[in-house]
């Protein structure tokens, strides 16, 4: 809730406290407890893709691990590029993360950073700080990031944030970014990391909210669906991506943080063609970001483990799904925020009790210029504030084994594209549409085909500036001689007519030939 405040660009220098005990980085090396008791090696656990068992995030090699990780944002803003850039060396500050016990980041983006017309910014250069980041677009630089996080023993989860870098939105649509382009966008992370198992998931929206609903069954508001629908057109292209689907705001009449409220999970669960990919995540956050009703209750902090089993907790408890609290956090300068967050660590369970049997996590956030909050750094980029960090401690959990992060000088000869369809005109008897193809890599496209799969029967009658085939619902479109060459960030389109109208949109797949 609130979302926008904690986004605000100006820094909140933290609260003054004396440190918790025992506050520090746990060894990177060091052994965790499971459930049993029994020792499991940190290097051992986190190699490959991940899936799901139950409540459990597993391994390749099937063996639990855990989330335990920082959010740092930017990428999402009008810089186009994650924060402090300006200040320090990118791989500084992921050296820095990884010293501290965090192993896994969450990158929040917007949908302008696929637009040719992107350009990152707040960038030093001097000094040769972030050298092999000069003249890349924003992909680019988020495939450096996402490169050295894997040769650091990090994980990575990409969070789409924002449909623009203006603000947030409701509802993963907006009139200038249809639901269309997100999942395109969607689909065009999972090709472009596929392989590249730094990269376990992809959080699909950030914070849904009223008037978004869970199970209403409105397919312009009900989140569950969409997040449905993009869910499997993500695995359609990487089936071995996690899927992070977040909660909304109000459920049957009950309201909670933005993000937050997974009740209706136990009577709408989420349902993917790729069995073990989904995890649930919540979003909770202390009075600096806003006051709710249980923060001024009697019993406080007493009552807070049950508000947490309420809006999501249950789901881990019943051993539905994992339960990754993908946001919390606070300036901590108030006791009843102190309070807060003592009491949030302990209910997420400590590693040194629980091993990786535990709720996943990543806080809020690494930057310290998020208005409501702070972060782990202090103003100048640089210092930690350790009594922040001290409180994370006994979550935190050990780091994964190096590598996976693919080429950290990725070759710059990728072709790749990305299709939109819009229908232009539907009259009930037959209707118009258009599909747009991007080149979204690096190189020219010289040809290119997209396919889609109608849900229903429909048949085309015509098409211009493409031609096509069809067989049964499946639909394939390839270019026609004048467009099949296709510039870095440019575009073209093709039209059709169809019969019946009516219907939902397809999403179709884009691929050079």
């Amino acid at each position: 809730m609130f979302g926008s405040l904690r986004r605000a660009l100006c820094a909140v220098a933290a609260g003054i406290l004396l440190p918790l005990a025992g506050a520090g980085a746990q060894p990177a090396g060091a052994a965790e407890a499971g459930a049993d008791g029994q020792a499991v090696r940190a290097a051992e656990a986190g190699a490959g893709y991940w899936h799901t068992s139950g409540r459990q995030i597993l391994d390749a090699a099937g063996q639990p691990v855990r989330i335990a990780g920082i959010n740092w944002f930017g990428f999402e803003t009008g810089n186009n590029v994650v924060h402090g850039l300006w200040s320090r060396d990118y791989k500084s500050m992921i050296d820095q993360m990884r010293s501290l016990g965090y192993n896994t980041i969450r990158i929040p983006f917007s949908d302008d950073i696929f637009k040719s017309s992107t350009v990152p910014n707040g960038i030093d250069f001097s000094g040769g700080k972030n050298a092999d980041l000069q003249g890349l677009g924003s992909l680019g630089v988020l495939d450096r990031i996402v490169a050295y996080a894997g040769q650091s023993g990090l994980k990575v989860v990409l969070d789409r944030h924002r449909p623009d870098a203006g603000g947030q939105s409701a509802l993963w649509y907006t009139a200038a970014v249809p639901e269309s382009t997100w999942i395109a966008n969607l689909r065009t992370l999972a090709a472009r990391y596929k392989g590249q198992d730094t990269v376990v998931g992809i959080d699909l929206h950030n914070e849904p909210h009223d008037p978004a609903c869970w199970g209403c069954g409105d397919t312009a508001r009900d989140w569950r669906l969409a997040a449905q629908r993009a869910g499997n057109a993500v695995l359609s292209v990487n089936p071995d991506l996690l899927i992070f689907v977040e909660g909304v705001q109000t459920f049957n009449g009950v309201s909670g943080w933005w993000g937050g409220n997974l009740m209706g999970v136990a009577q709408y669960p989420v349902q993917l063609d790729v069995p073990g990919r989904l995890v649930y995540s919540a979003h909770d956050y202390a009075t600096s970001v806003a006051q709710q009703s249980w923060f001024s209750d009697p019993t406080f902090p007493a009552n807070m483990p049950g508000i947490w089993d309420k809006y999501w907790g249950y789901i881990f408890k019943q051993n539905i799904a994992p339960v990754w609290v993908g946001e919390f956090g606070t300036t901590l300068q108030s006791t009843t925020d102190q309070k807060w967050l003592a009491a949030l660590v302990d209910y997420l369970r400590p590693t040194s009790t629980y091993g990786s049997d535990s709720f996943h996590w990543t806080f809020w956030s690494w930057n310290p210029n998020s208005g409501d909050t702070g972060g782990i750094l202090k103003d100048d980029w640089s210092t930690v504030d350790t009594v922040k960090d001290g409180y994370l401690t006994s979550v935190k959990a050990p780091g994964f084994p190096t590598g996976g992060g693919g080429d950290p000088d990725p070759d710059p000869g990728t072709a790749a594209c990305a299709a939109t369809y819009t229908v232009t005109s539907d009259w009930g008897g037959g209707f118009n549409a258009e599909v747009k193809v991007t080149n979204t890599g690096t190189t020219p496209v010289n040809s290119w085909k997209v396919t889609w799969t109608w849900p229903t029967t429909r048949q085309i009658t015509s098409m211009w500036n493409a031609t096509h085939t069809q067989s049964g619902l499946t639909v394939t479109a390839t270019n026609a001689t004048h467009n099949g060459t296709i510039a870095p960030g440019g575009a073209t389109t093709f039209g059709f007519g169809g019969t019946p109208g009516g219907g939902s949109t397809p999403t179709p797949t884009c691929t050079t030939t």
